[in-house]
C-alpha cells in the first residue's frame, strides 16, 4: 500500500495566537482552530491527560498545511539547546517558495523573525534564507529568480 499524501506538519508552540500571526503574515490561511483532549487524544500520543488547542494553516494553493499545536496540559517541554541550529538532528525547518524574498523577511521582522545568515543567491536560479520564526521554528524561504 502506497502513501496516499503527506497530511500536515506539525509544530507545538509556546503562542498560538503569535504563531498564527506569523504564518498569516507569510501568506497563510486559517482553515480552523479546534480543541483536542480525551482519551483518544491520550491514546494516539501517548501522553495522558492532554488538553491542547491547534490551529490548522493551509498554503494559498490548499496543498500544504501546518498543524500548530499550544500544550495546556501536560504543559510542553523545550528543546535542550534553546534555540537548536540548523545542522541539529530531526525535523528542523518548514520551507516556503515566496514572490518577493525581501518584503516577506520584512513583513515577518514585525513578528519577530530573525534572519539566520543573509538572503543568498543560488546560481541564477533561486534567492534563499533562513529565519528564525515564533517558538525556534526555523522557516525557509526561497524566491525563484530564474
Amino acid at each position: 500500500m502506497a502513501v496516499h499524501r503527506m497530511d500536515n506538519v506539525g509544530i507545538v508552540v509556546d503562542d498560538l495566537d503569535a504563531a498564527v500571526a506569523f504564518f498569516t503574515e507569510l501568506g497563510m490561511e486559517l482553515e480552523g482552530r479546534a480543541q483536542i483532549e480525551g482519551r483518544w487524544a491520550d491514546r494516539t500520543v501517548g501522553l495522558d491527560g492532554i488538553r491542547s488547542e491547534i490551529a490548522m494553516m493551509r498554503t494559498p494553493d490548499g496543498h500544504g498545511k501546518l498543524e500548530l499545536a499550544k500544550y495546556h496540559a501536560p504543559t510542553a517541554v523545550g528543546a535542550d539547546s534553546g534555540d537548536p541550529p540548523p545542522n541539529t538532528l530531526g525535523l528542523h525547518r518548514v520551507m516556503f517558495a515566496v514572490d518577493d524574498i525581501d518584503d516577506t523577511i520584512a513583513r515577518l521582522r514585525t513578528h519577530g523573525a530573525e534572519l539566520l545568515g543573509d538572503v543568498a543567491q543560488y546560481e541564477s536560479i533561486f534567492r534563499l534564507c533562513y529565519l528564525r520564526g515564533p517558538a525556534g521554528i526555523i522557516v525557509a524561504l526561497a524566491e525563484q529568480i530564474g
